[in-house]
């Protein structure tokens, strides 16, 4: 199922991504790393539910507090107080500070605004930033999905693992 889809994915759905992830960094031997917000350590929690994802899963961190992504990732305040958390600058610097602390080839970063409180007219509900990093190679998305706060949520883990997955299918192509 594509996080793009309206409906949000099922939790065999999201187990299968997760899987799907898993089966994809063991082959390449592999390990990643995520830092979560929004999604609250889900995507930590799906990934570690794999038997045998102790030989590709490093850590999870569930930076939800501007100081957590501080204290923990090394996000300069200074950048959540001019971007906010919710911005493509606040995850890549989440998923940079990963990068440094886990020290694996692999990294996934995310930060939202689930709700159903907390948007406004530029970031309204539903809006969610990904970064990734796979080796050298980063980059960062967008998304604004629809729903109550558990479809949000539902929708940004399956993003997320789809991304990352599909960059280590293509990576494994070249």
């Amino acid at each position: 199922m594509s996080a793009a889809e309206s409906r949000p994915p099922s939790d065999a759905d999201l187990a299968r991504a997760a899987a799907g992830l898993g089966d994809a960094l063991r082959a390449r031997g592999l390990r990643i790393a995520v830092a979560e917000s929004c999604t609250g350590g889900w995507i930590a929690k799906l990934l570690t539910d794999i038997a045998g994802s102790s030989d590709w899963f490093e850590r999870g961190f569930v930076t939800y507090s501007n100081r957590a992504k501080t204290e923990d990732l090394g996000v300069p305040a200074t950048l959540l107080a001019a971007e906010c958390a919710v911005s493509e600058a606040a995850v890549r610097s989440m998923a940079r500070g990963l990068g440094r602390v886990a020290g694996c080839q692999a990294a996934l970063a995310v930060s939202g605004i689930a709700g159903p409180g907390g948007g406004n007219r530029d970031k309204p509900v539903g809006t969610v930033h990904f970064a990734f990093a796979l080796g050298d190679r980063e980059w960062a998305a967008v998304r604004r999905f629809g729903g109550d706060r558990d479809a949000v949520r539902r929708l940004s883990v399956a993003f997320a693992l789809e991304q990352m997955s599909a960059a280590l299918a293509s990576e494994a192509r070249e």
